[in-house]
């Protein structure tokens, strides 16, 4: 009984702001579009009927241009979080090595940006990289270019100001393992005449995969279905599943097949959310 009143808010919680809203987009997605408001016929009919299809389900997985934008959205993804973890882990473990009374102020300045609100940090991205910015003015002043670098706009940008956003999901996670970490078994390798390099592939990093695995999908997750980024410093070209899914459901007002662009991406995102619980569990 005790066992239950502890679960049921929380079962409560997911199920009214998690399960509930997943299941009304499953609906939405199983309609069809329709001129009316909302611009949506339901898959069921007031009579109970089916009236629905799976037809944009198909539309989404066998038309090349949401296939792309799936594809092309996995891998930004894939390129942020991994550029996170790379930038995040020495920053992390420099942070873990320093005396405690000297990680808060340090973890202070990592979580700083997020004091700020996020589109006045993209927008200082568009003024740092635009042809009349501060960067190209810079190189010009020092002679190192003739003309204005055409960094705005570009996968540079996107990828710059998606780091910039996503980094601290990287290093909070890393941090939580790396100060749990024993540094006796650090110092009995050092000990045993193992050089530092040996002590961090050979104990420093495997205590750490799961902190490191644990930011990779923090990063991973949201970046995937990220719309203000690509949108704002992106490419033009960059047609990133957030960017398609956005036109779809304001543009072209078509709600069923924006939902299924949705449901498509939970469900891909479900996929590593799986395998870190496996990977977990395992002894």
């Amino acid at each position: 009984m005790r066992r239950l009143a502890v679960l049921a808010p929380a079962s409560a919680w997911l199920a009214l702001f998690v399960a509930a809203p997943a299941v009304v987009l499953l609906g939405i997605a199983l309609g069809e579009a329709d001129a009316g408001v909302p611009p949506f016929r339901p898959p069921f009919a007031a009579d109970g009927t089916w009236q629905g299809s799976f037809a944009n389900f198909a539309t989404v997985l066998t038309d090349p241009f949401y296939r792309d934008a799936f594809l092309r959205s996995l891998v930004v993804a894939f390129a942020t979080a991994s550029l996170c973890l790379l930038i995040a882990y020495p920053m992390a473990l420099a942070i873990a090595r320093v005396p405690e009374a000297r990680r808060t102020p340090l973890l202070l300045a990592v979580l700083l940006p997020f004091w700020t609100g996020f589109l006045i940090r993209v927008g200082a991205w568009i003024g740092l990289l635009r042809d009349a910015g501060w960067l190209n003015g810079v190189l010009r002043a020092l002679g190192l270019i003739e003309a204005p670098l055409p960094l705005l706009y570009s996968d540079l940008a996107m990828y710059l100001g998606m780091v910039h956003a996503y980094l601290p999901f990287a290093v909070l996670p890393l941090h939580a393992v790396l100060a749990r970490r024993d540094p006796a078994l650090e110092e009995a390798a050092a000990g045993l005449g193992a050089r530092p390099a040996t002590v961090f592939l050979t104990v420093t990093l495997p205590l750490s995969a799961p902190g490191a695995a644990a930011a990779f999908l923090l990063v991973f997750i949201p970046a995937a279905g990220e719309f203000v980024i690509p949108d704002l410093l992106g490419p033009p070209e960059a047609q990133l599943v957030g960017r398609v899914l956005w036109g779809e459901f304001f543009q072209n007002r078509d709600w069923p097949l924006a939902a299924a662009l949705a449901v498509v991406l939970l469900a891909l995102l479900i996929l590593p959310l799986r395998l870190f619980q496996r990977l977990e569990a395992r002894p």
